[in-house]
């Protein structure tokens, strides 16, 4: 049956501690399999910063120099961006990309032409490496520009048919902008459809200022969005941009 090598007495003592050798080959087994299956923690940064021309206008001649860099996940390029990046989380950022795209007609003989073109946001995972697209409703990457704080977003969006521009917050995660508003008529230039809105906290307002329009001022308590009264802005005194 079996050779134990120890007094009668201590025969069951012995056949119990045998029963408990397959219990723990299982547990060992299981729980070093979890450690085997954990994430594997992935190294993003960026590289050196470049010039490039970006080229606008109307007859798109017009050559704007614009900085961009390559975004690295373990040592690998994966984009290139061009806006210092903002950190939403300890574990995520935000960053504008920038990419190249063929410029080449179809009746023209290599060499391909290529030209570099402003993107939309990036939402990045400093752990997992993950990458995603930012969905800001009517960001015109040639004409909007973006300013965040914590996870919002604000900025001048364009039209679907490119003639009107609204004031726009935007939260992550959320479908439908906490703040859409018709502001006037766009225009055909880069940037120029009013400046990076302006962030304040406590309370968490912005101030948007529209191309020929007076500026304006929104206050987005938790997850709503309320226009500041003019009975606001003199209870917390004069702010730097009224001065």
């Amino acid at each position: 049956m079996f050779n134990c090598p120890c007094a009668p007495g201590a025969a069951s003592a012995y056949l119990e501690s045998m029963k408990t050798v397959p219990a723990l080959l299982v547990f060992l087994l299981l729980f070093g399999g979890f450690g085997l299956a954990a994430p594997k923690q992935h190294i993003v940064a960026f590289g050196k910063w470049t010039t490039v021309k970006w080229m606008v206008g109307e007859d798109e001649h017009t050559a704007i120099e614009i900085k961009i860099r390559p975004l690295l996940v373990d040592g690998q390029t994966k984009e290139f961006v061009t806006s210092p990046p903002h950190d939403v989380t300890d574990r995520t950022f935000v960053v504008q990309r920038v990419f190249r795209l063929n410029d080449s007609l179809s009746q023209e003989t290599p060499p391909e032409r290529w030209r570099w073109e402003r993107g939309g946001w990036l939402l990045v995972n400093r752990v997992t490496g993950k990458m995603q697209q930012v969905p800001l409703p009517e960001f015109d990457p040639y004409s909007s520009a973006a300013a965040w704080f914590r996870d919002y977003a604000a900025y001048c969006g364009v039209s679907d048919d490119g003639k009107k521009i609204s004031a726009i917050i935007v939260q992550l995660g959320r479908r439908k902008p906490l703040l859409k508003k018709l502001v006037g008529d766009a225009s055909s230039a880069p940037d120029s459809e009013c400046p990076a809105p302006v962030w304040e906290r406590a309370p968490s307002r912005v101030t948007f200022e529209p191309r020929g329009e007076p500026k304006f001022t929104f206050t987005v308590p938790t997850r709503a969005v309320d226009l500041a009264t003019e009975k606001d802005a003199e209870d917390d005194g004069p702010r730097k941009d009224d001065e």
